[in-house]
């Protein structure tokens, strides 16, 4: 059994509010704790630490002493995790991870790798992330310091407080990240013992699973709710969006690799006290940088396509998620569409203009990136389709943009504020969002629906959501 440890930046703490859907493989139970001037925080239940002896026994050996009972509770996520004081008034966040079928455990393996490689980050980084303090390889098990008040990225993007200046500094951290390694990348400090930190993983990232472009496989639909088989079913029947996926993973493979997030979304981030933190690297490996680059721009264009039904930029619950906008006219939808973008490109130019301040990218990757960001609204579609019986029409609209942008990468980069910031960039109007536009024609729903075509040839397959 093997702990490791390290140190590279600040405690934080991941919260949901009451305005987001939370989920929590975890917890069965939630409550709802709030203040006069505070949102509610939906605080979970978490597993029973008599069922995971293994968190308190690391904790032990760590020196830390184990979770006081009081106050123990847990956070929405996939992953069971306990977050609290400890018996010597450490407060700490801890989670464990899904082994592979095989008993490997790849997740922690890459989340291991990446503390490894960004023990080098030099104190004043733009890159934060919350302080690792050790893991037990064997259980899957890691800690990490917990800083109370926390919030998630979702949660600041939902509120309208993810601003141009967090973007910025989104793009900053995470060019930061892409040149960990190299001549000009992190050397703030010794490198740890290669022997003692497994390698960085060099196998393809898992999304999009080509294999399930041409089928989906009959023994994982009983893990698939109906809405996220007529997700897939979606894009499959789509045989232009198809040869566009294997177009970008080709451009993907020659691209040159950098070590890179690779599950980059809003609640990745987490802010506390004005400054921006980027955590969960189970997913870290050597990559195409345009993955994390689309990624983030993608959750952008995925808030401004809610916009169109959520258009006072209000919170939006769950329940009005389900069916709005039927009742809108066309250009009622054009209207909204184009005002979403107008609110969030600015947000976009602003992360593009701090990863730029810290790192060239290659001449390609602003239009890989348009290219992924496409992939992400697909990948939104299917992950948000997982507890529903059918399809979110705003999900699907979303889909459509994305699949403007697979297929026209290239005519999409100056609008959405990827171009050289010395090239003049075209206004966003409601002529951009119509059919004949670039970017968000696709914010009607049924403009994701396509008759279903012959199937270009398998590729590799992936771990699929």
């Amino acid at each position: 059994m093997t702990t490791t440890t390290s140190t590279t930046a600040a405690p934080t703490e991941a919260v949901a509010t009451a305005s987001t859907v939370a989920t929590a493989s975890t917890a069965s139970t939630a409550s709802t704790v709030a203040t006069a001037d505070a949102p509610a925080l939906i605080r979970f239940r978490p597993t029973g630490l008599d069922t995971a002896p293994e968190v308190n026994a690391l904790l032990e050996r760590l020196g830390l002493g184990p979770f006081a009972p009081d106050g123990l509770t847990a956070f929405g996520g996939r992953n069971d995790n306990w977050a609290g004081t400890t018996t010597r008034g450490r407060q700490v966040f801890v989670k464990t991870v899904a082994r592979a079928p095989d008993g490997s455990r790849p997740e922690i393996d890459r989340a291991l790798a990446f503390e490894a490689t960004a023990a080098r980050l030099p104190a004043n980084s733009p890159l934060r992330t919350p302080e690792h303090l050790g893991t037990d390889r064997e259980s899957a098990v890691s800690a990490f310091r917990l800083l109370p008040g926390s919030r998630s990225g979702s949660e600041v993007a939902l509120d309208g407080d993810f601003d141009e200046a967090l973007c910025r500094e989104a793009g900053r951290a995470v060019a930061t990240l892409h040149t960990l390694g190299t001549a000009g990348g992190a050397s703030g400090g010794e490198a740890p013992d290669p022997a003692s930190a497994p390698a960085i993983d060099t196998g393809e990232a898992p999304l999009p699973p080509m294999r399930w472009l041409r089928a989906f496989p009959w023994s994982e639909v009983q893990d698939r709710s109906m809405a996220q088989i007529a997700a897939w079913k979606l894009v499959q029947d789509d045989t232009e969006v198809v040869a566009a996926l294997h177009r970008l993973r080709e451009r993907e493979r020659t691209a040159p690799h950098t070590p890179a997030h690779c599950d980059l979304r809003f609640d990745q981030f987490l802010v506390h006290d004005g400054q921006l933190f980027l955590c969960d690297w189970e997913e870290f490996r050597l990559a195409d940088p345009a993955r994390d680059v689309g990624a983030f721009v993608g959750e952008w264009l995925f808030q401004a396509t809610y916009s169109v039904f959520a258009p006072t930029g209000g919170p939006t619950s769950a329940k009005d998620a389900v069916a709005p906008g039927f009742d809108l006219s066309h250009e009622e939808i054009v209207e909204r569409g184009a005002a979403g973008l107008r609110h969030h490109i600015p947000r976009i130019a602003a992360f593009w203009q701090g990863y730029t301040e810290c790192r060239t990218p290659d001449p390609e990757l602003a239009e890989r990136a348009v290219g992924f960001a496409g992939w992400h609204l697909y990948d939104r579609l299917i992950a948000t389709a997982q507890a529903h019986a059918v399809l979110n029409p705003v999900a699907r609209a979303a889909a459509g943009i994305g699949r403007t942008l697979l297929l026209n990468p290239a005519g999409a980069v100056a609008t959405l504020r990827l171009a050289d910031p010395a090239v003049p960039h075209p206004a966003v109007t409601d002529a951009a969002v119509t059919p004949a536009g670039v970017a968000p024609a696709a914010v009607l729903p049924t403009a994701v629906a396509h008759p279903a075509q012959p199937h270009p040839a398998d590729a590799p397959s992936g771990s699929p959501r």
